[in-house]
C-alpha cells in the first residue's frame, strides 16, 4: 500500500511538472499569451458588435447575419493552411493578427470620429470572417512545430484554456465595456489586444520544422496557380489519407453538426423559451459550459499517459449523454451541472480530435491538415439551420434528443468502423 501511495504521488508530480514543462519552450512562452489576448480579443468584440448592431437597428436578422459571417472562411480555410505551410505558420499568424489589428483600429477610427453605421460594419466583419476561422487551425499548426511529440497534448490543453477563459469572462461581462465606454473606446481595448498579440507572435523564432517552397519539390516549368492548386489538392487528399485523421474529421464535422448548436446558437433560446430567464441567466448557462470545458482542458494538461483515441470516443459520448440529460431538464441549477459536465467531455474530445491530427500529420502537411479541420466547422450553421426549422414543427425537447441520440449512434459506428485504429492500447492514435 506505501509503495502504491508513493507511486502515485510520484506520477501526480510528474503530471504536474508535465504541465508547467511546455513553458520552458521559449516560442510557447510567446505564443501562449499571443493567443490568450487574440481569444480575449475575438470573444469582447463579438459582444461589442452584437450588441451595437442590436441597438442601432433592432434587427434580429441582422444580429443573425453578423453571426453567420464570422462562419464564411471556414470554406477557404484549406487555403490558410497551405499558406501557412508554404511561408511558415508563425509568418502567417503574426500576419493575420496585424490584419486584425488594422481592421480593428477602422472601426475604432469610424467610432470615434462619429461615423461608424451598421453597413461599414458588416462589411469590416465580413472581411474579417475570412480570416479569423483559420486561425484556430494555424495556431494547432504552429504548436506542432514547437513542441516535442511527448509535450503535444500538454500544450494543446493548456493553449486550450485560451479560448475557456474569454468565453467565461465573455459570457459574465456581457456588454458591460460597451456600456461603459462606448463603442469607440472600446474598440481602443480590442486594438491594443490585437496588436500586442501580432508583436508577441512576430517576437517568435521561426520553428526549424518550417518546409519552405523549395523543399515542396515543384516542377521547374509548373506554373505560380497551378502549383497553388496541385498543393491545396494534395492537402485535402492527405488529410483524408491516414485511418486516424480521417476518424478525427468526422468526429469534428459530427459534434458541429449536431451537438455544438444545443449549446451555442440555440443557448438563448433555451434560456428565454425553457428556462424563462434574461441575459444574466444566458451568461450563467454560457459560463457553466465554458467553465467545464476549462476544467477538462486544466485537468488532461495535468494527465500523463492518456491514450488519446479511447479519449476521443469516451468523451465524445459523454457529451452526447450529458445533451440528452440536459434538453430534458427544466431546473436552472441542475442544467447549469449539466452544461459544466457537458463542457468538459468536449473539451476532452476536440483536444483529443486536435492531437490526433497533429501527431499523425507530417510538418509539410499540417497546416493543411488543420484547414480542412476548420473547414468541417461549417456544419455548425448547417445544423443551426436545421434544428430551427425542427424546433418549430416537433419542438425544442424532441430536436435535442434527435441531435443527442443520432451523435451518439454516428460516434458509436465512427467507433466501431475505425476499431482497429483507434481502440487498441498500441495502436498509432493511442501513442503516449
Amino acid at each position: 500500500m506505501e509503495r502504491r501511495e508513493t507511486r502515485r504521488r510520484v506520477l501526480s508530480g510528474s503530471a504536474r511538472a508535465s504541465a508547467l514543462a511546455v513553458f520552458h519552450v521559449r516560442s510557447y512562452r510567446l505564443q501562449w499569451p499571443s493567443d490568450l489576448l487574440t481569444s480575449w480579443a475575438f470573444e469582447v468584440e463579438n459582444l461589442v458588435l452584437g450588441w451595437y448592431i442590436l441597438t442601432e437597428t433592432g434587427s434580429v436578422l441582422l444580429l443573425t447575419l453578423l453571426a453567420s459571417l464570422n462562419y464564411a472562411g471556414t470554406l477557404v480555410a484549406p487555403v490558410f493552411g497551405m499558406i501557412g505551410d508554404r511561408i511558415g505558420h508563425r509568418d502567417l499568424l503574426a500576419m493575420m493578427r496585424f490584419a486584425y489589428t488594422a481592421l480593428a483600429s477602422t472601426i475604432m477610427t469610424l467610432a470615434l470620429t462619429g461615423h461608424l453605421a451598421p453597413f461599414n460594419v458588416m462589411i469590416i466583419v465580413s472581411i474579417m470572417g475570412l480570416i479569423r476561422p483559420s486561425d484556430l487551425g494555424v495556431r494547432g499548426a504552429l504548436l506542432a512545430d514547437i513542441m516535442p511529440p511527448g509535450q503535444l497534448v500538454g500544450a494543446i490543453s493548456v493553449s486550450r484554456t485560451t479560448q475557456d477563459t474569454a468565453r467565461i469572462a465573455g459570457a459574465l461581462s456581457g456588454t458591460g465595456l460597451f456600456a461603459i465606454l462606448g463603442i469607440g473606446y472600446a474598440y481602443v481595448a480590442i486594438a491594443c489586444l490585437y496588436l500586442t498579440a501580432a508583436v508577441l507572435m512576430f517576437c517568435m523564432s521561426r520553428p526549424s520544422a518550417h518546409h519552405s517552397m523549395a523543399d515542396m519539390d515543384h516542377p521547374a516549368d509548373e506554373l505560380p496557380g497551378s502549383s497553388l492548386l496541385r498543393d491545396l489538392k494534395e492537402g485535402i487528399v492527405y488529410a483524408w489519407s491516414g485511418p486516424g485523421m480521417r476518424a478525427a474529421l468526422c468526429v469534428a464535422f459530427l459534434v458541429n453538426l449536431t451537438a455544438f448548436p444545443l449549446t451555442n446558437g440555440l443557448l438563448p433560446y433555451v434560456a428565454s423559451e425553457i428556462f424563462h430567464t434574461d441575459q444574466t441567466g444566458l451568461g450563467y448557462l454560457s459560463a457553466s459550459f465554458a467553465f467545464g470545458s476549462l476544467m477538462g482542458s486544466i485537468t488532461l494538461s495535468l494527465t500523463a499517459g492518456v491514450r488519446i483515441a479511447r479519449l476521443l470516443i469516451g468523451a465524445t459520448l459523454s457529451w452526447y449523454a450529458m445533451l440528452l440529460v440536459f434538453v430534458a431538464l427544466k431546473s436552472m441549477p441542475v442544467a447549469m451541472l449539466c452544461l459544466m459536465l457537458a463542457g468538459m467531455s468536449q473539451s476532452l474530445s476536440m483536444i483529443a480530435a486536435a492531437v490526433i491530427l497533429m501527431r499523425t500529420a507530417s510538418a509539410r502537411y499540417r497546416g493543411r491538415v488543420m484547414g480542412v479541420r476548420m473547414m468541417v466547422i461549417y456544419g455548425l450553421p448547417i445544423g443551426l439551420l436545421a434544428a430551427g426549422s425542427l424546433i418549430d414543427l416537433i419542438g425544442y425537447g424532441a430536436t435535442g434528443s434527435l441531435y443527442a441520440i443520432s451523435g451518439l449512434i454516428a460516434m458509436a459506428a465512427i467507433a466501431l468502423h475505425w476499431r482497429a485504429d483507434l481502440w487498441p492500447v498500441h495502436a498509432p492514435a493511442n501513442a503516449g
